[in-house]
């Protein structure tokens, strides 16, 4: 029986959700906590004094997004720096929640997908609004109306290609230490605890990794969507 949460409705239809999704939700909740507890010491906190602790933490990895922003998308973007934080920090959560022994969310493809969608949505929007609905239309035809099949395809294939890649390198990880811990249980249990070595790759390396290839790989394709500049 698969991991997850079975439930029955009143009308006696039987629901499934599987852990991974009901994970990727648990950390949702964890960090929109963390956020409204850190917003409120930002705000009750003196801006005269030096920030400390976890407050100096968040304070330099803002300022760093901030600055990949620019660096990526072209200075003036900034209004998309608070979503890249938000991604950025929920993949690193989501992609590290192995490390607790609980299942990582994005070893699922439905969540790594549902990102992926929001991405492309989001690269669609900004290109309406950047050069306008026409110019958006026109764009299918560049640089020969032959090349709309082509177009289309590559827009389609831009959330499939971004998802199949957190997807495919979470879930082979997770994958390999299940393989490990059961070779290294089947010789010894005293050989568990060298699988530690290899977390910090796959768990904690990989992870960090991928999270910052995803935004990274999700800011270049809205950066590419805006006008360029004379």
């Amino acid at each position: 029986m698969e991991k997850g949460i079975y439930f029955t409705l009143s009308s006696g239809k039987e629901y499934f959700i599987h852990d991974s999704v009901f994970q990727g939700v648990v950390v949702a909740i964890v960090l929109a906590i963390f956020g409204a507890i850190m917003g409120s010491k930002f705000k009750k906190a003196d801006y005269k004094k030096k920030p400390t602790g976890v407050m100096h933490l968040v304070e330099i990895f803002v300022t760093w997004v901030n600055k990949f922003v620019d660096q990526t998308m072209g200075e003036g973007h900034q209004a998309y720096a608070p979503y890249m934080t938000t991604l950025f920090i929920y993949l690193i959560v989501c992609n590290l929640w192995g490390l607790i022994g609980l299942t990582p969310p994005t070893s699922d493809y439905n969540v790594t997908f549902a990102l992926a969608i929001i991405t492309f949505f989001l690269i669609q929007g900004t290109n309406i609004i950047a050069n306008g609905f026409g110019n958006y239309l026109k764009g299918f035809l560049y640089p020969f109306p032959l090349f709309l099949p082509m177009n289309i395809i590559g827009e389609i294939a831009t959330p499939i290609s971004l998802s199949f890649r957190l997807f495919g390198n979470i879930l082979s990880g997770v994958i390999i230490m299940d393989l490990v811990h059961s070779v290294l249980a089947h010789i010894s249990n005293f050989l568990v605890p060298i699988s530690a070595v290899l977390h910090i790759y796959f768990d904690v390396f990989s992870g960090l990794l991928q999270a910052f290839i995803f935004v990274m790989l999700t800011m270049a394709f809205v950066g590419n969507t805006f006008p360029e500049e004379d």
